[in-house]
């Protein structure tokens, strides 16, 4: 099947964040691709990726990257798909550098964020972007979001009944 999504990393040392967009796109059924690009080793190759995307039937781009983390900004500043950029931690600044980096875009180049590390919710806001055209998918997700709200539900029955004493000294 054709990808409608791209994950796109700035290095593949970022896989272990980004393997949890796939997942959830996997558990989603929505076909992606998984690329690693360098906004600052490759940067022919990520202008020529963000301008093709579009044409290639791509409807949504997450892009992660450490440290300066220009390649969401870059991707976005040369296509007219939605970008969801995650800030990678790094070992320096604890993703603080990446955060403010994807977060800081200029007008008319936005790169919708997530947390640092965030990779699930990139996936999630991009399932609701496709669910807004795509029905099916939206009943999916809305299953997913149930799915969510019963586990909670039943990790607050389990707790109740837990007993738990407490003790003054």
């Amino acid at each position: 099947m054709k990808p409608i999504v791209s994950i796109i990393m700035g290095s593949t040392s970022d896989l272990p964040v980004m393997e949890k967009a796939a997942a959830l796109l996997n558990e989603m059924q929505i076909p992606f691709e998984m690329n690693a690009l360098s906004a600052h080793r490759t940067p022919a190759e990520v202008e020529k990726f963000a301008r093709e995307a579009a044409g290639r039937g791509l409807k949504v781009i997450i892009a992660g990257a450490g440290m300066a983390a220009a390649l969401p900004g870059v991707i976005a500043a040369n296509t007219t798909l939605p970008v969801i950029g995650i800030p990678i931690k790094g070992s320096t600044l604890d993703g603080v550098d990446a955060l403010y980096s994807i977060i800081q875009m200029p007008p008319g180049i936005p790169v919708a964020t997530v947390a640092i590390n965030g990779a699930m919710n990139a996936a999630i806001l991009a399932v609701q972007m496709l669910s807004l055209a795509d029905e099916e998918l939206a009943k999916k997700f809305a299953a997913y979001k149930e799915g969510l709200k019963n586990k909670i539900v039943k990790a607050n029955q389990d707790l109740k009944e837990v007993k738990y004493e407490y003790k003054v000294n």
